[in-house]
């Protein structure tokens, strides 16, 4: 496995874990705190000494939906491209886009074949339709799939080039966006993903069965609409996997490296999007935590809890804020070969059409193992996120936080009736 990380890529081959830095290897070992193998300052290495802050721009409440046609009038924009998946094509979101644009006569031209889990194909069909056209700017109404896959149209409808340039490296080359991008208006209609208010878009690139992406601040969103109507029809196990999604960007954003203890970047443009911990990610990754908690086993028990799937709306995109300007760390990682080496499970609630495991499922399964692993690096924080969670840590000793904050997500777990580990999803021992 592979997993793209700033300081290094973490690669597991033979049963050695080991930090490749491209200049040097270190060796990991599981039977021993992380923090003192990976923390360590190399004799010639600079760390990093300033974060930015790259603002989100939101506007939440119910009916919100119905304003977008005047932001793209006051914008001065004629006619745009309105990405959206087959599913939602006919469903109450999309009608109150299109509306909203006729009634002030902005134009527009339907692209509804948005893949869930978006592939470098289903990418580059959006691009090339996104090409077709002279549009001045994007609307994207549906969840994460669909936000990225305008995101990426965007981009490349814009700033021609081949495909894998922009890419994050080491699968593509990571070229930074050269200039700003054409106004893109983003309605989740699923709370989870926080793509509303990310500069990052994430696709399966099939010839090698992995998951990779695009980040830049450029990929931000305008604005992101969030209107709590919009989440009333989505199934209870597609509220579930997004929710968790919504928990893990907010631990792993606030348990990541921080940013003082990575490498400072040669210029201030290629300072990363994922730049680590910092205090003002740390703010908005925290109260995502209290609002998940809060809210999570409402909204998924009862639809028609409007108060619980709207805060949980509002706490993807608290979590948004927070993971973009920071990062995510292994879950997300370890997630990608089991989402994109799917066999043949398909999640209840979501479209079966194709195998499928939901992006979030993906995620949370593998959480609870990575955070035994890095509890060690910063127990205060893992003891932390495990109280807000709603974990009795009194008493508790910082040498058990990893494990007592991975024994509160598999409570929260179960009560959604999430599968029961990767077996549960049609992987075994001969898969790793």
């Amino acid at each position: 496995m592979i997993f793209n990380r700033h300081a290094g890529i973490l690669r597991i081959a033979n049963n050695v874990v080991y930090i490749d830095f491209g200049h040097r290897k270190q060796t990991i070992s599981p039977e021993r705190p992380i923090s003192s193998q990976i923390h360590k300052k190399e004799e010639n290495m600079e760390y990093d000494y300033a974060f930015e802050m790259a603002a989100s721009n939101i506007r939440f409440g119910p009916g919100t939906t119905r304003e977008v046609g005047m932001d793209l009038s006051e914008l001065g924009l004629k006619r745009v491209m309105v990405v959206t998946d087959s599913n939602l094509t006919g469903m109450p979101p999309v009608k109150t886009v299109l509306e909203s644009l006729s009634l002030e006569n902005v134009s527009y031209s339907l692209f509804d074949r948005v893949r869930i889990e978006p592939t470098d194909s289903s990418l580059k069909e959006a691009i090339e339709f996104a090409k077709s056209d002279l549009f001045d700017g994007f609307v994207a109404v549906g969840g994460g799939s669909t936000i990225d896959t305008a995101k990426v149209a965007n981009l490349y409808a814009t700033y021609p080039a081949d495909f894998l340039d922009y890419v994050n490296p080491p699968i593509g080359k990571g070229i930074p966006i050269p200039g700003e991008l054409k106004p893109l208006f983003a309605i989740p209609t699923t709370a989870g993903t926080g793509s509303e208010t990310t500069g990052v878009a994430i696709f399966d690139l099939e010839k090698i069965h992995a998951k990779t992406g695009i980040a830049h601040r450029r990929l931000k969103p305008t604005l992101g609409i969030v209107d709590p109507e919009n989440t009333r029809t989505l199934p209870p196990m597609a509220a579930a996997c997004t929710g968790l999604d919504v928990f893990t960007h907010a631990i792993e954003s606030y348990t990541a490296l921080p940013f003082d203890r990575r490498p400072r970047p040669e210029r201030p443009i290629m300072r990363p999007a994922y730049q680590g911990s910092n205090p003002v990610s740390d703010i908005w990754s925290l109260e995502a935590m209290r609002m998940g908690a809060a809210y999570l086993v409402r909204a998924v028990e009862d639809p028609s809890d409007d108060e619980a799937r709207g805060m949980m709306l509002l706490a993807a995109s608290f979590a948004g804020v927070g993971f973009g300007n920071a990062g995510v760390t292994l879950p997300h990682g370890m997630s990608y070969p089991v989402s994109g080496m799917v066999r043949e499970y398909r999640a209840e609630g979501y479209p079966d059409d194709h195998p499928l495991v939901p992006h979030g499922m993906a995620v949370v399964l593998n959480a609870p193992a990575a955070f035994r692993f890095t509890g060690s690096a910063c127990t205060e924080r893992h003891l932390k996120a495990a109280e807000v969670l709603g974990a009795d840590v009194s008493g508790a000793r910082l040498e058990d936080a990893g494990n007592i904050l991975a024994d509160r997500v598999i409570q929260i777990m179960k009560r959604l009736n999430i599968p029961n580990g990767l077996s549960a999803i049609g992987y075994s021992r001969e898969d790793i």
